[in-house]
């Protein structure tokens, strides 16, 4: 088995990195590190600093490295900047993506398993509800649109290039190394900011002073596995949820890591921030049934906590 894995410097597609390592396969990284560190990319797998806006590039690396499966992790992975920036978006999460599809079909990758967003992608999710795979999606942000329009790219090159593929539908994931800089990964800006004694916001649901948005949060090591398993073929799912099913809202979320790291901050209420869901959980029982259950928010923010501690402890 030979893995090339785009975005593999970043938080998810690092981890995917090196589960797919410790299964015995060779493994390529294709990052441009615009938002990926180079740390992050384990000693064992083959490195292009490319990106996947760049065509002739990315085709090299096929040429170079010989995958036969893809695991696609690259992309503008903000919500926020997608509003701001909708063009950027899509040139990178459609154009690029159109890239790697192309230099898929060129050199006979056997499976493509895509980093689609279950957290976007199906729009509000009413109270009382989980979204399952069957809900019609409703993006309304740039970025849900662009994951779903290479949704649909996929099943057209499926049809006239005959390219297996598995989508897997992200819930929030966190976890250790995970970017706590920029516009994404509550967890990570939250454990940041505790530790440093710093207070923390509370972007609002609705109105300014509630509980914040409802959130699905899934344990990186539970996306990681979701993404070997599809590698290996053993989802038979073309699309499948990776989350939890279970729903936290930002203002708990505080008080959990603010018990795991042993500090008390200050928190204080903000605003709704443009483009967020005011709830988004998934239905999960499919991947608790192929794969197992999935780690509980308490346990994995306690390992997300100590992750985040000892990087602080030794600076």
């Amino acid at each position: 088995m030979r893995v090339l894995i785009t975005g593999g410097a970043g938080f998810i597609g690092s981890h995917v990195a090196d589960r797919c390592l410790a299964q015995g396969w060779e493994v390529a990284v294709v990052d441009n590190l615009s938002s990926g560190q180079r740390k992050n990319v384990p000693d064992a797998a083959t490195f292009f600093e490319i990106d996947i806006c760049d065509a002739a590039a990315l085709d090299t690396a096929f040429s170079r490295f010989r995958p036969t499966h893809v695991s696609h992790q690259a992309a503008q992975a903000s919500v926020a900047v997608s509003v701001r920036k909708p063009a950027h978006d899509a040139t990178i999460n459609i154009l690029g993506s159109l890239n790697v599809l192309t230099s898929c079909v060129t050199h006979g990758v056997q499976r493509i398993v895509f980093a689609s967003t279950g957290g976007a992608i199906y729009g509000e999710v009413p109270e009382g509800t989980r979204a399952d795979t069957d809900t019609v999606p409703v993006p309304q942000s740039p970025y849900a649109c662009s994951k779903f329009a290479v949704e649909k790219y996929l099943e057209c090159f499926r049809i006239e290039h005959d390219l297996p593929y598995t989508i897997l539908r992200y819930a929030n994931v966190y976890g250790p190394r995970q970017d706590p800089h920029g516009e994404a990964g509550v967890v990570a800006i939250f454990c940041n900011r505790i530790l440093d004694g710093q207070g923390i916001q509370i972007n609002a649901r609705r109105r300014r002073g509630d509980d914040g948005c409802v959130r699905d949060y899934v344990f990186i090591d539970d996306v990681a596995a979701a993404n070997t398993a599809a590698i290996e073929g053993q989802l038979p799912d073309p699309i499948l949820n990776v989350g939890t099913g279970h729903e936290t809202t930002t203002s708990e979320l505080a008080v959990l890591l603010q018990k795991h790291l042993d500090r008390t901050v200050d928190v204080q209420p903000n605003d709704r921030r443009p483009g967020d869901l005011e709830r988004s959980v998934l239905n999960a029982d499919r991947l608790t049934e192929l794969l197992g259950v999935p780690v509980d928010i308490d346990t994995g923010l306690q390992r997300t906590a100590d992750w985040f501690r000892r990087r602080h402890q030794t600076g």
